[in-house]
């Protein structure tokens, strides 16, 4: 089987919000990119709730999160899985989160994509850690909830803004 690494996470000192997935899927890993898949909707849930004109070029995705202030990572540092579902993650070694947000400060809300990323998180910072976190519907393709309900619960981000 193989093993699989996330990548660095994209922050800078202005970040306030911290989105978390589990661990990126092949697409992503071949593209080396944040939600790569064409289906995963993470982009165009993000693009939809700021109001901003869609683009598949991910410069301009990294731009809208630095523009507001939104920082990426995952939870799981590597791990290994046959293919993109996170019910396939085997010997998964954690990222280390307590240190990325003692090092960013200006962290305010942690909002974790998907049930997996939100499970792990637990695990690594406890229920009753002092920044807010939150547990969003999965942006995956594999996850069969509608755009509209996915959009909708995605909005707690804008709020945080």
């Amino acid at each position: 089987m193989n093993r699989i690494k996330s990548f660095p996470p994209i922050i800078d000192e202005q970040s306030k919000i911290l989105i978390l997935g589990s661990v990126p899927g092949v697409k992503s890993l071949q593209m080396q990119q944040y939600y790569a898949h064409p289906q995963n909707q993470f982009w165009r849930i993000l693009f939809h709730l700021l109001d901003a004109e869609f683009s598949l070029d991910y410069s301009e995705r990294l731009k809208l999160l630095k523009k507001y202030k939104i920082a990426l990572w995952d939870v799981i540092e590597s791990c290994e899985r046959k293919g993109s579902l996170d019910t396939e993650i085997k010997e998964e070694v954690d990222n280390n989160i307590l240190e990325l947000i003692k090092n960013h400060p200006n962290i305010t809300t942690i909002f974790c994509n998907g049930q997996k990323s939100y499970k792990n998180l637990i695990k690594i910072l406890g229920k009753n850690f002092e920044i807010p976190i939150f547990v969003l519907p999965s942006t995956s393709p594999l996850h069969t909830v509608k755009f509209e309900e996915k959009l909708e619960s995605w909005k707690l981000i804008k709020m945080q803004l």
